[in-house]
């Protein structure tokens, strides 16, 4: 029986009479976009163009890829300097570091020189000719070289401070920030009723012209067998964004390395995990959250997420190829069974 996730409140706003939906999509952060809404009212062109700069201003910020990118400019800024920083970066780092605090460390936003180590970054890449797994020594020279280093923020003044090498990722977060700035653009501009989808990151609000939610099959890992013929939610007011051991991965002599770090141990996860998803009404927090309760694994992650009420999912491979299915009590609480109508 397919299961259905609802929120617990649905606004009676419906759109007018005739109303039809207008779809955009482009590329951004190695990823495609699209966003469907209705009624938008300007021209199509302006949308395109309105929704693509949006991206492109968070790449211009926080891109790990983008040597030019504020994000560039502070990883290689002087040891013990203030980095002045856009104030939308400052908050998605301060967001990141609760995060990585939150879940004990699960979720580093300091850890880039560890992602970029194991080829998950924009260098010396994984899927490249000629790349070696670290081995050992290299991880625990790594781990050395990021104990005590400590990112400092002055919101007031809008500076992080560098201790020196240390080297920000925000790919753990800055696509659910890339959902939610687009969000808010419609919002600002009258859009009630969407769907905004950033590389399977999402959120909705409103209904379809038929009245029908954003319905959305939450991500099964590929080639899994399931207990179950999947979980669908309604994106009314609500975002989604899940974690996977799945999207990238390589392997070496015969053991499977995702793309996940650990940032306390300073390699990829080997706990089972399958993915992770979170529903949250900021697709930010759901996307951090779930890479963190990714890295918690199943026992840790749920005591965390029922500690921080958190709706997350959990799915667990078992040595026979199937999942294990577990989630948290405030995602149980919004399931239903039943096919949506």
């Amino acid at each position: 029986m397919r299961r259905v996730l609802l929120p617990h409140a649905i606004s009676s706003a419906t759109p007018p009479p005739g109303a039809a939906v207008a779809t955009f999509q482009g590329t951004s952060m190695g990823t495609g976009w699209s966003v469907r809404l209705v009624e938008g009212g300007a021209p199509a062109g302006h949308w395109q163009a309105a929704l693509q700069a949006e991206l492109d201003g968070v790449v211009a910020q926080m891109s790990h890829w983008e040597a030019d990118s504020d994000l560039g400019r502070f990883n290689r800024a002087a040891p013990g300097t203030w980095q002045v920083l856009p104030r939308e970066f400052l908050g998605v780092l301060a967001f990141a570091l609760d995060v990585c605090d939150a879940s004990g460390g699960a979720c580093d936003p300091c850890a880039g020189a560890l992602v970029n180590l194991w080829g998950f970054g924009p260098v010396n890449r994984y899927n490249q000719p000629g790349f070696v797994a670290p081995t050992r020594e290299q991880v625990a020279q790594a781990l050395a070289a990021r104990s005590g280093r400590h990112v400092r923020l002055d919101a007031d003044g809008r500076r992080a401070w560098q201790p020196g090498g240390v080297q920000l990722d925000l790919s753990a977060i800055a696509k659910g920030h890339a959902v939610d700035r687009l969000a808010q653009l419609l919002e600002g501009q009258g859009i009630v009723h969407y769907l905004v989808d950033v590389g399977g990151e999402l959120r909705g609000a409103g209904v379809k012209p038929d009245g029908q939610p954003w319905w959305v099959a939450l991500e099964q890992p590929p080639g899994a067998a399931s207990e179950d013929d999947g979980i669908v939610v309604a994106l009314h007011g609500l975002a989604v964004a899940t974690s996977g051991d799945y999207r990238r991965y390589f392997t070496d002599g015969g053991h499977r390395y995702p793309h996940t770090i650990d940032p306390r141990s300073g390699r990829p996860i080997d706990n089972g995990i399958a993915a992770v998803t979170v529903v949250d009404t900021s697709c930010m927090a759901a996307d951090a959250w779930s890479t963190a309760l990714t890295v918690l694994g199943v026992e840790q992650g749920l005591a965390l997420a029922e500690r921080r009420g958190l709706a997350a999912r959990f799915l667990a491979r078992r040595p026979d190829g199937t999942l294990a299915d577990a989630a948290s009590s405030r995602f149980t609480a919004m399931l239903e069974e039943g096919d949506p109508a």
